[in-house]
């Protein structure tokens, strides 16, 4: 291989790690939302994201990614494939990161809730001071594998024409007839990225315990 393209390679990889990164700080907020909606049981509300998370659970990302790429379109709404390549890693992300978010809401012990309504506070600030940290705490392991997982379906991206790292190496392989080498180099490079994810969650669970002995 030679150093060009290894430098394709890692593009590929700043494509992935971009885009894997907008759907993560998108999508975590977004399923939060939806979690919150559904535990809140807001009516209809709740019903829509039922729906919402069920259907796109149920389908693949890259089926999800080629209905939004070729069907918006149709409608007036015209998408380049890196649009189309976020709005499918949020929409599919912000399901499962949902039901990752709503088990957490579900188990969460309503005494502590009534106690810190008893004292005065208000909804917001029971949510951010009691809730959200102890809720943080059980889903990370959950959020973590599911961001994970997002980083590893990445390759279907390329059906719309997006070069991520496995397109990359695929591409090269394809020129030198070497296909082995690129796509050694291009799971060298996956497994950096999940060990970050990995240690972020580590030191995220220890700033909390930290924070915990402290108060």
């Amino acid at each position: 291989m030679s150093g060009g393209d290894i430098t394709a390679i890692l593009q590929g990889a700043i494509v992935t790690v971009m885009l894997s990164l907008v759907g993560i700080l998108i999508g975590l907020p977004i399923g939060l939302g939806l979690a919150l909606l559904r535990w809140a049981r807001v009516p209809i509300a709740s019903g829509v994201v039922t729906v919402y998370v069920s259907v796109l659970r149920a389908t693949p990302l890259v089926t999800l990614l080629l209905l939004l790429f070729f069907a918006l379109p149709n409608i007036g709404l015209p998408i380049n494939p890196i649009s189309a390549a976020i709005l499918a890693l949020v929409m599919n992300t912000s399901a499962f990161n949902c039901e990752v978010w709503r088990s957490a809401l579900v188990n969460f012990p309503k005494d502590q809730y009534e106690a810190a309504q008893s004292v005065g506070m208000r909804g917001g600030q029971r949510f951010r001071r009691i809730v959200l940290p102890q809720i943080v705490r059980v889903s990370l392991p959950g959020l973590v594998n599911e961001m994970s997982l997002l980083i590893k379906v990445t390759p279907v991206l390329a059906v719309v024409g997006v070069v991520d790292i496995t397109r990359a190496a695929v591409r090269i392989g394809a020129q030198t007839y070497e296909p082995l080498p690129p796509l050694l180099v291009a799971v060298a490079l996956y497994a950096p990225i999940v060990f970050a994810l990995v240690s972020l969650q580590r030191w995220i669970e220890r700033r909390q315990i930290a924070a915990e002995f402290a108060a």
